[in-house]
Order: structure tokens, then sequence, then C-alpha cells
């Protein structure tokens, strides 16, 4: 078992990508047994769109009609095509591929791109990273073409065309110009339009004048072009931003027990605490992401409300979630990221303010720990009058600025989000209720309070927006109510509750 720190130790000059294409992904991912195809529907035609080996080997190939593939193999296991599915299966696989470096992205629908700037060197160089890929996916039961090189256009290009290996930095361009026209991914009409004057390779395609290319088949051949020579950098989009700090451990006897699990677990809690300390940094929120030895990737968060690199505490908020990891064969890599972290430096109490540094952490730790399973938050006032609009909910940890002239009045904890209308008798048109029905029950009012007018906010609320009389009252029962009459004194008026006073 090695812990290792990613993104950390010396880089090769310039960036590097390992681009990989799974020619038979679709039909791979179902891991179905015997010969096997995908077909899709094309008009009124059903085509198979990929073919197993096995079925490749029997003389199936796409674009053939179904009905001619099965006349031709009466053993062949169809499936219709599942363009969500694909989608999904290749996600899982590009979150798979983050145990080699922290920046993967998908490129087209059958082929995923990785930036393996600096992570080369913690498996020995770009040619044992490439065959380790290559080698775990071939485990997985997918078969694919890798290429590394110093561009990622050129690198998608290389495995488009089927070439297999490295390429030194710099000779992008002269490996590139050699292969045919599939390795700039352009659709069949145009590649067949070049392929009739006489361009049959990117070289030959490159020589042209540039002008003339652009006006007769358009911006986007320049495009790939740029891309796959070099000259224009390929975009990645990651499927997780690459974290601000992360640790691994890689287990040579898969892990298959919680207390294993947990004892990982702390022993990279304390490698990335002691990397934050350095750093001076503290962590909002910390990712543990664990690879089984099938290819599956689970994953658990956690989030803290204020910025911290205590690994007790940490630890006491994943071992709450390690549950719903499920080790099943086992875990043989299991990382710890801290995708968001904050600057943290230390605090001393004194001059009047000890203790309170403690019971501020104390306060942060509790909230973190209760967040983790519930929903937690504080209210803030905001300027207005009307109960409803007077408070806000705001992060627990956020600070609160009362506004100028909000002075508390004794209210619910909580407003009744559909008041419920009230029967109130009263000894006075303007007077407080002495007996009001709540539910099927008549109760006698023991105490009531003055009331509480409030005007409508003539700022912002509607014209015919009546004015409310608040009363808190007690109840024979013994339960405080705070009551609304809302409308003219008299028998109009309108009574509901509000909510219940503490």
């Amino acid at each position: 078992m090695a812990a290792t720190t990613l993104g950390q130790g010396a880089a090769p000059p310039g960036r590097r990508f390992l681009a990989l294409i799974l020619p038979r992904f679709r039909v791979e991912r179902l891991r179905g047994r015997g010969p096997a195809a995908i077909w899709g529907q094309r008009g009124s035609r059903r085509l198979i769109l990929a073919v197993s080996a096995e079925a490749e080997a029997a003389g199936l190939q796409p674009d053939q009609a179904l009905a001619d593939a099965q006349a031709i193999l009466p053993d062949l296991i169809p499936t219709q095509e599942d363009p969500a599915g694909d989608a999904a299966a290749l996600g899982r696989l590009a979150l798979w591929a983050l145990r080699f470096t922290p920046l993967v992205g998908h490129a087209d629908d059958d082929a995923l791109l990785l930036d393996i700037t600096g992570a080369a060197h913690l498996f020995g160089g770009e040619a044992a990273l490439r065959q380790a890929v290559l080698d775990q996916l071939e485990r997985l039961g997918f078969s694919a073409i890798g290429a590394t090189a110093g561009s990622a256009g050129a690198a998608l290009a290389l495995v488009r065309a089927g070439w297999s290996g490295l390429v030194p930095s710099g000779k992008e361009a002269q490996t590139v110009a050699q292969l045919s026209l599939a390795a700039l991914d352009l659709e069949a009409p145009l590649i067949s339009a070049l392929q009739s004057v006489g361009l049959r390779d990117v070289g030959s395609v490159a020589a042209q004048p540039r002008p003339a290319l652009v006006r007769r088949y358009g911006a986007g051949l320049a495009l790939a072009l740029d891309q796959a020579l070099g000259r224009v950098a390929r975009p990645i989009t990651p499927i997780r931003p690459p974290p601000a700090m992360a640790v691994a451990q890689d287990f040579a006897d898969p892990v298959v027990t919680r207390e294993g699990i947990e004892a990982a677990l702390d022993e990279l809690l304390a490698d990335l605490c002691r990397a934050l300390r350095e750093a001076g940094r503290g962590a909002r929120r910390m990712q543990l992401r664990a690879h089984r030895m099938d290819g599956d990737v689970q994953e658990i968060a956690i989030g803290t409300g204020l910025a911290s690199r205590d690994p007790k505490h940490l630890a006491r908020l994943f071992h709450g979630k390690l549950e719903r990891l499920q080790p099943d064969c086992g875990f043989d890599r299991i990382t710890l990221e801290a995708p968001t972290t904050d600057p943290l430096s230390g605090e001393q109490g004194g001059l009047g303010t000890t203790g309170r540094v403690e019971r501020r952490a104390e306060l942060a730790q509790l909230l973190d720990r209760l967040s983790q399973r519930l929903s937690v938050w504080r209210l803030a006032p905001r300027a207005s009058q009307w109960p409803e609009r007077a408070m806000a909910r705001v992060n627990a940890f956020e600070t609160i600025e009362v506004p100028q002239g909000w002075t508390p009045r004794p209210r619910p904890v909580r407003l009744l989000r559909r008041p419920p209308i009230l029967q109130v008798m009263a000894q006075v048109p303007d007077g407080p209720p002495f007996r009001l029905r709540l539910g099927r029950t008549w109760h006698r009012v023991l105490r009531a309070e003055e009331a509480e007018p409030i005007e409508p906010e003539w700022w912002r609320d509607r014209p015919d927006r009546l004015p409310r009389d608040y009363y808190p009252v007690e109840l024979d029962s013994g339960a405080r109510l705070w009551v609304c009459r809302a409308g003219p004194m008299g028998p109009e008026a309108r009574w509901v509750l509000h909510g219940y006073l503490p």
C-alpha cells in the first residue's frame, strides 16, 4: 500500500495528452456472450452500427442490413442502439480514468482524452502509463487504441486513424501528416470529395493553399486540420474540475472491509491535512473516490461550513457516510480530494478572547456533523415590517448584517405556511378575542396582550392590501398563539392563526 500526492513532483516540459478510442465500446459495454451487434433504425432500414470481434470474424460489418447479418450468422445477438446508455457508460469509464490523472474529458462518442502533464512520472513514464491504461481497459473487457502527443488534437487524430504509440514533442505535425483523412474526423461526403481530387492524406490537404481550401470546403475543414497538426489547441471539458489538492493510495491486496477503508481514510486524511497546513489553507469540501477492481467507481463527499484541516473532525464526517460504499470484489485505489480550499491561518486566543476561538470551532464542527444528515441554516433579519418578509434563510456560517432600526419582537419561531381561519368572539369590535375556535373546539382566552398593528408596505404591496393587528394570546389549554385580524374592525374582520409562540 503506497500513498501518492497527486500533482506534485517534477513535470516534463510542455503539455502531454493521451487519447483513447474504443472502437467496439457500444458492443463491449454490454458484455454479451457470443457474437453481438448493435443495430439502429435508419429510415425504413435496420442497419448494423457496431459488431463484436466474434461477429466481425464471421464476416459482419457496420452499415450491413440486420436481416442480412442474421442470415449470415444465425447465432448473432442483436441489441438496439441506446445513445443515452452509451453516454452514461462512457461517463463511468471517464470517472474510472481519473485514477491516472485529475483531468479527463470526453472526446466524441467513443473516445476519452487525458491530460497527463505532470502525471506520467508517477507511473514510470509516458510509455508505462499508456500501457497501464490499455492493460487495465483490457482486463475490464474493452479493446482500445491509445496515442500520446504534445497536443490534444494530434493525439485524437492519431487514434482515429488507428495509430498507436508515443509521439515526441515537436514531431506531431510530421507524424499526423502521414495519416489518412480518417484522422480528421470529417463527414463521409467531405472525405469523398477530397479523395475525388486526389487528396488522400492529411499532409496533402495541409499543403493546399488555405484560402482556396476554406472557400471550397468550408472553415470546419481548416479547423480540424489545424487541431490535428497541433497548430490550434483543442479544448478539454473535464468531467470533474481538477482539485486544489489530492492524495491517493494503491493497494496490492484489494480492501474489502470497513476497518480497512477507515484505516486508509485516516492515512489519506493525515497526508492531505499535512499538505493543507503547509500551504496555509483549509478544505471547505472533500471527496473520497474509491476504485473497485471491476472498474466501478464510487464517490462520497463532505462539506464544512468553515475551512478545516482537522483530520479527526473530517474523519467523523466521513465515517457517517462510509456505509454507502459497496466494496464487493474490493477497492484497489482510493483517492481523497479537496476540490475547494480557503486560506486558513492559525488563530490565538487571549486579550479578552480566551475560549472564543475554541467555542467557535466547536460550534462549527457541530454544525458540520448535523449538516451531513440535515439541512442546517439560520435566520437573518430583513428590512421589512411584514412578518413573512421580515426574516430570510441564510447559510449557517454566513455573517449577518442587521438592518438599521431593526429591533427584535416576540414572534413565532416558524410562521404557518397556510394560516388556518379562526372563528373569534371579542367583547368589543377593536378588542382582543376572549374565545376562539381552533379546529372543532372552542377555547377560552386566558390572557391576550396588546395588539401590534402592521400597515401594508405601500412601496411594494398592492393598493388593496389590508392592514393587520396581531395578538399574542394564551388559551385555557396552555397553548400560546399568534393570531391576526386582517381588515376593518367588526364582523367583516378576518381572523387567522399565523403561528405558535414558545
